[in-house]
Parts: C-alpha cells; sequence; structure tokens
C-alpha cells in the first residue's frame, strides 16, 4: 500500500474524545475545502461502508455490554480493513481529498489507552491492515473530558462507549495528546474548548497550510 501523496488525494482525519466537535467541524473543513476547488470525500470509522456500518452498529450498541475488548479492537480493524479497500483508496486514486472521522490514532487512544490493551496488538494489525498507511495530516481536536462528556450528554443517548467512566476518557485524552507528540509533522492539535468561531479560526490556519502545501 502506497503511503505517498504525490499525484494523489490527501488524507485527512480528524481526532479526539467524546463532544469535541469533529462532526461540526468536518463539515465546516470540507466547505472551506470545497470553496478551494478541492473534491471532498467525508467517512467515518467505525463505518463508512454498507458493512462498516453494521460493524458499527455492534461497536456502538449499548445494551452490548459483554464484549470483550479484544474483539472490539478486532471488529476496529475489520471494518477498516473494508472502509480502506471500498472508499478511502478509490477516492484518492481519483484525487479526492478524504476527510474522515477518526482512524487508527483513535484505536490507540482508545483501544490502548482507555482499554488498556497492549499498543504492540495494535501496531502488528495496522501493518497487516494498512501496510504503511497513514494520513497525510490529523486534526486532534482537544478538550477537557468533563466539558466533552457534558456536550456529549446534551446531545441525547450515550452509545456504549460514551457511558464508560471519566477515568477512561481521562487516558484517552492522554493517549492522544502522547500521539501528537510521537507525530508533530502529522499532527496538529485544536483547542476544541475554545467557543466555535475560535476552533473554526484555528482551522482555517490549518486549510491555508494544507492548500499552499
Amino acid at each position: 500500500m502506497n503511503n505517498s501523496y504525490s499525484g494523489h488525494g490527501r488524507f485527512i482525519t480528524l481526532e479526539g474524545g467524546e463532544g469535541a466537535g469533529k462532526s461540526t467541524n468536518l463539515e465546516y473543513l470540507r466547505g472551506r475545502l470545497a470553496a478551494a476547488g478541492i473534491a471532498v470525500t467525508v467517512t467515518r470509522e467505525p463505518g463508512g461502508t454498507p458493512l462498516g456500518e453494521q460493524i458499527r452498529g455492534l461497536l456502538l450498541d449499548p445494551a452490548d455490554t459483554s464484549m470483550h475488548p479484544d474483539t472490539e479492537l478486532l471488529l476496529m480493524f475489520a471494518a477498516r480493513a473494508q472502509h480502506l479497500q471500498e472508499r478511502v483508496l478509490p477516492a484518492l486514486r481519483r484525487g479526492e481529498w478524504v476527510l474522515c472521522d477518526r482512524f487508527t490514532d483513535a484505536t490507540y487512544a482508545y483501544q490502548g489507552g482507555g482499554r488498556g490493551l497492549d499498543v504492540q496488538r495494535i501496531a502488528e494489525l495496522e501493518t497487516w491492515v494498512q501496510a504503511g498507511f497513514q494520513p497525510y495530516r490529523t486534526l486532534l481536536f482537544d478538550l477537557p473530558v468533563a466539558v466533552g462528556l457534558q456536550r456529549a450528554g446534551d446531545r441525547g443517548a450515550l452509545d456504549r462507549f460514551e457511558q464508560e467512566r471519566t477515568a477512561f476518557f481521562e487516558r484517552v485524552r492522554k493517549s492522544y495528546l502522547e500521539r501528537a507528540g510521537a507525530f508533530p509533522d502529522r499532527f496538529r492539535v485544536i483547542d476544541a474548548g475554545r467557543e466555535l468561531a475560535a476552533v473554526q479560526a484555528q482551522l482555517d490556519a490549518v486549510v491555508d497550510e494544507l492548500v499552499s502545501a
């Protein structure tokens, strides 16, 4: 799998904990890129394909309290394998830019940091499924856990992940920030705890950087 973007589209991922505003700002980014004349595909993980959306339903079902963390991890990568082959890579080959709500960094954060699974096992699955393929840029929407959980609760019924305890999400946030520190060339950290206009001003700077690169 080719990790080069020369002559191809760009794969941009949006990451962050619950209530970080990824969905709202994904649409903002789509609009900014479209205004710059860039063809954009918007997708999400887990999901993005008919099969992936079925797997998403299993993963988020709040009634399923018995799922083993290993099962959760394998389902994430099963959905990702289908997503890459059916949706992401074809769009990139067409020269489109792909905006994706979560990707493998979420697996390191939620299954690695949150669940405590061995990151080496995650890395082995990443190598198998992605064969070196990585996002061109990752936008990490960071905010205090308490603020994010309050926002998520205001949206309505909570899914299986959103029902986890605060300590789980603190570990998720810590893992995300560690990933950002480990890969500074790829990550851009967005202060998502600010007002929407201030958040989108940060995104404007990222868009300007991307389109001028």
